[in-house]
């Protein structure tokens, strides 16, 4: 087994994270047991993060004591295995919609390093008492993706952190192709953010292009 980031192992072509939950699983993945410690299975077809990663992701922020600003929590999948990375950080897991967050809310019952906040991306005012972190993470199917990253970036996003972006294509204009939705996303950002690392998800992800990205 092969450590490839912080608390992120490759075993047998898998990536696994160590479950900060034993006994547990979030989304129906495999638990393993490797040298007397669980682990779980995380699977690139249901997080984009795993997806980058197994597509050779090379620039990954995210440390065991980052404090992550996570916009697009939905019910979970991503932030459970942030949550088994992060053995001394935490998670401000954003989420708009209530039915998702009535999952999320019994996922942090288990994991005491995620703050659920139900609120809208679109306004990080609302949940302002979150204060600065060193990454937001962005998955919002939104046409706003790059608006709403660059807000919540100058709001929360501290000097020389990272944002990290998984850019939906079908989701920002379905009438262009995704290369020209890509470039013009990466133009929009890079007026406040320096592009680090771009990772295209395929083939677990159609049309959609991860960003690493750092405050200027």
């Amino acid at each position: 087994m092969k450590e490839i980031f912080e608390n992120v192992f490759e075993h047998q072509g898998r990536i696994l994270t160590p479950n900060r939950a034993p006994g547990s699983q979030v989304y129906g993945e495999n638990l393993m047991q490797i040298g007397g410690k669980e682990y779980r299975a995380w699977n690139p077809n249901r997080s984009k993060l795993c997806a980058a990663i197994k597509n050779g992701l090379r620039n990954n922020p995210i440390k065991y004591n980052s404090a992550i600003l996570y916009l697009g929590a939905s019910t979970g999948t991503t932030p459970s295995h942030l949550s088994d990375i992060l053995v001394d950080g935490g998670i401000y897991a954003v989420e708009v919609s209530a039915h998702s967050m009535k999952t999320l809310l019994r996922l942090c019952e288990k994991r005491d390093n995620i703050i659920p906040i139900l609120a809208d991306a679109r306004q990080p005012q609302s949940y302002h008492e979150v204060g600065e972190v060193d990454i937001i993470y962005e998955d919002v199917a939104s046409p706003e993706q790059a608006d709403i990253l660059l807000k919540n970036s100058r709001m929360f996003l501290k000097k020389g952190g990272h944002a990290m972006i998984a850019i939906k294509s079908q989701s920002i204009d379905v009438t262009k192709k995704p290369e020209e939705t890509y470039t013009q996303v990466k133009e929009e950002l890079s007026k406040e953010l320096e592009l680090v690392e771009e990772i295209n998800l395929e083939p677990y992800e159609k049309d959609h292009l991860f960003l690493v990205l750092k405050k200027k």
